[in-house]
């Protein structure tokens, strides 16, 4: 039986300040949580905090995790899986980050009693997922000089954060790819920071330069479909749907309004693994491109979603490069990157022993 639901404050700098259309970042503020079950396994899942995207706090999250889900599901059983998911969607409205965590965790901790990794238990055999990398938005220069960096150290897909000022978007936008020749993909993410006429404006001028742009992710605020549609009727370049998709009624209206080509699945948003699975197979039934992504989370986080994807698949590479951020690991074991891979460890679950916290 499930014995024991601890939760683990985790604070880990950035070896390099993460900078996008809506926030700042310089350390991974998230929670972990630990389901232990009456033989002494545990199963780890992560809340992050994202106080400009979700609005979960580590503090929110925490008091979700102790308060309500910790009672309800301390003394069932761990492997009536679909149950205890089914349980922790039901118990609370919101709050996608803290059952996220225990979503995962239940699904790590249901692997490890069986002995596998949590890739083998969503039902596929893969070990390695490549991943983009991310270039933080800032002045044409730096980002262009970031690019070849990381081009040299092995990714072969960026992802540029763009919409801090619209009109020079274009320049960087072309600066990076001289910096970096035709071969590396380049993929935008303006985090809902342009008005619909700007995406129109901006994505056109990338398109008459030629510039060989992957996609565009999220260029208008969540809230507004209507010109999210508006834009992607009027420009050739995939639109991938990010901030306007938490749940399956939001990817049911972007699909019903052709809002979007693509979506981004992250477990944080949508409640676990659980639920990015229904996303996906929604996505994919209905012709829609797919890609997992992640908040600002560490190798349990990431862990998950990438055993997520090296199971289910995607049409575009992934964007799981959030725990290559860190300074250094807070975590023993897990994933480790690889150039531009995710590599997945041949552990039960998802292969994470110790966590590093600064509070429990």
């Amino acid at each position: 039986m499930i014995s024991q639901i601890h939760t683990h404050r985790v604070s880990a700098p950035l070896h390099t300040p993460f900078v996008t259309a809506l926030r700042r970042a310089t350390t991974v503020e998230t929670l972990v949580v630990e389901i232990v079950d009456s033989d002494g396994r545990s199963g780890f899942g992560e809340a992050p905090q994202v106080w400009q995207v979700t609005g979960a706090s580590v503090a929110g999250s925490e008091a979700c995790v102790r308060e309500i889900l910790a009672p309800l599901l301390t003394g069932r059983d761990p492997d009536d899986l679909h149950a205890r998911l089914a349980e922790t969607r039901r118990a609370v409205a919101g709050n996608e980050a803290a059952k996220a965590a225990v979503d995962t965790a239940l699904h790590d901790l249901a692997a490890r009693r069986l002995g596998v990794p949590l890739a083998r238990l969503l039902g596929g055999t893969a070990s390695r997922v490549p991943t983009d990398v991310t270039l933080s938005a800032g002045a044409a220069g730096a980002l262009a000089a970031a690019a070849q960096d990381r081009v040299a150290e092995g990714f072969a897909v960026l992802k540029l954060k763009v919409a801090l000022d619209a009109a020079g978007d274009i320049s960087r936008v072309r600066e990076v790819r001289a910096a970096v020749g035709d071969g590396p993909r380049i993929r935008l993410d303006a985090n809902q920071g342009w008005t619909p006429r700007e995406a129109v404006r901006v994505i056109r001028g990338i398109e008459d330069a030629g510039l060989d742009v992957e996609l565009v992710e999220q260029p208008v605020p969540a809230w507004d479909l209507d010109g999210l549609a508006w834009v992607s009727e009027r420009v050739s370049l995939p639109i991938l749907a990010d901030e306007a998709v938490y749940g399956v009624r939001d990817l049911v209206e972007v699909i019903r309004r052709r809002a979007a080509d693509m979506v981004n699945v992250k477990l944080a948003k949508c409640g676990g693994l659980g639920p990015a699975r229904t996303l996906l197979e929604l996505a994919a039934a209905h012709g829609m491109g797919t890609v997992v992504g992640s908040m600002m989370e560490t190798q349990v986080g990431i862990g998950a979603a990438a055993s997520l994807v090296a199971a289910y698949g995607t049409t575009a590479v992934c964007d799981l490069d959030a725990a290559w951020w860190l300074a250094s690991s807070p975590v023993e074991g897990g994933i480790r990157y690889a150039e531009a891979h995710v590599v997945l460890p041949d552990d039960p679950g998802l292969g994470v022993k110790i966590i590093s916290k600064d509070g429990d």
